[in-house]
């Protein structure tokens, strides 16, 4: 008698270790799955029963084909269990309609490919009229202990899959019907197809000698005009996706980190089309500290915040003077803000002779120096000396010293500016 299942595909998986203290499902596919077990289970202690079966380690391999999954499963006292699932398998026309849909959108196929599921193929393919996912009372369960509904060996098989189609969607494909080779060769030949049926023939082209096109550069006609840069950074796409995020992804950090990106990116495409771009020297690459602060200047939610803080080793206080300074001047203003550099002889007795001249001498402030800080004596206000020979206006504030506004080449100018006098 020949095999029923000879030409079937199939994929066997090797018993999974035993599991603690986390769910079964990570991803939201695997986690839609036990919601249809969970959602047609009338005996809630045969749930309670397979899930501490599963974490046990009591499921040995598990067999997928189309339409089934298969495994023997161990009772507490070692009795073995044959345990199937079944669920009903796509017929021909709705793989039709699904592999229709999945060619049509390369990022369907790019996913899978990846070993995800994301919510919208799965919508997509429910538009098509394809539910990919099991639905209340899909999962029947067939088990030798004979039970009607699902027993705990069932239910241990179910968890067991759910752990399963964390790692590989294309378990789901399997049961549904199909195997992911054939799937693939088939979505291969349908992407051809379908490139061939587009392609318009083009007129032979045979050239122009070179020598000719030369001599001729003087009539072409001029190259287009560069596009006009957006006025403003475009928008992020939504995560609104109505589906819970998976663990330790925090959907606000996410947004505001993609809103962040747009508005760099906006910031390096309009000062590399600034004239002269192409002299300047290349900005810095930022350290992760100085990073955060950046991120931290966009005024992110006070959760967002505090993870900036921490990320670049300040607390809140210090992070608000960071962004300050940031705002002032970038990572220049930054390092001023964070380190007291030796400075040179020469340019701290012109900076002297500068500060000595801007004043009368009764009225003239007496400056306490020390390396490239100098501090009024007496007073509430500070000098600042960066690297590139620019002075930066500082004030105590609440014990602290705060930069009050941006750097100048004058000392003078800086301390009157501090001084609040600018």
């Amino acid at each position: 008698m020949s095999d029923p299942y000879e030409n079937t595909p199939e994929r066997v998986f090797a018993a999974l270790p035993p599991t603690q203290g986390r769910g079964f499902a990570q991803s939201w596919w695997g986690q839609a799955w036990l919601k249809a077990l969970e959602d047609a289970t009338l005996d809630l202690k045969q749930l309670k029963t397979g899930r501490r079966l599963a974490r046990a380690g009591a499921v040995g391999a598990v067999s997928v084909r189309p339409g089934r999954v298969t495994a023997v499963v161990n009772d507490r006292d070692h009795t073995a269990h044959r345990a199937d699932v079944l669920l009903p398998e796509l017929s021909e026309e709705q793989w039709d309609r699904f592999l229709g849909m999945a060619v049509e959108r390369a990022g369907h196929i790019a996913a899978l490919l990846d070993r995800e599921m994301p919510p919208h193929l799965v919508e997509d393919a429910a538009t098509a009229g394809v539910e990919l996912l099991p639905g209340m009372g899909d999962l029947e369960a067939e088990c030798d202990c004979d039970a009607w509904d699902h027993c705990g060996h069932t239910a241990a098989l179910c968890y067991q899959v759910a752990r399963l189609l964390d790692q590989d969607p294309f378990v789901l494909l399997l049961l549904r019907g199909r195997g992911e080779r054939e799937l693939l060769d088939e979505l291969q030949l349908r992407s051809v197809s379908q490139a061939e049926t587009v392609i318009v023939p083009q007129e032979t082209y045979a050239g122009v000698d070179a020598a000719e096109a030369y001599a001729a550069g003087d009539i072409l006609p001029p190259l287009p005009e560069v596009p006009s840069v957006p006025a403003e950074p475009g928008l992020p796409p939504s995560l609104d996706t109505e589906t819970d995020p998976a663990p330790g992804v925090d959907p606000s950090a996410l947004e505001f980190l993609a809103a962040q990106a747009t508005c760099e990116a906006h910031r390096l495409l309009v000062d590399a089309l600034r004239a002269g771009h192409e002299e300047r020297a290349a900005e810095a690459e930022l350290t992760p500290a100085q990073d955060a602060v950046r991120l931290a200047s966009g005024g992110p939610e006070v959760p967002v915040a505090a993870r900036l803080a921490e990320g670049s080793g300040r607390d809140r206080e210090g992070l608000a003077l960071a962004v300050r300074s940031w705002e002032y001047g970038g990572a220049a203003a930054l390092d001023v803000l964070e380190t007291d550099r030796p400075a040179e002889a020469e340019t701290l007795a012109r900076a002297r002779a500068v500060l000595e001249s801007a004043w009368e001498e009764d009225e003239r402030p007496v400056l306490r120096a020390s390396r490239s800080r100098w501090t009024v004596v007496g007073g509430q206000t500070q000098l600042r000396l960066g690297p590139d020979g620019r002075w930066w206006p500082y004030r105590k504030e609440r014990g602290r010293w705060a930069p009050v506004g941006p750097a100048s080449q004058d000392p003078a100018t800086a301390l009157a500016l501090a001084d609040g006098r600018e």
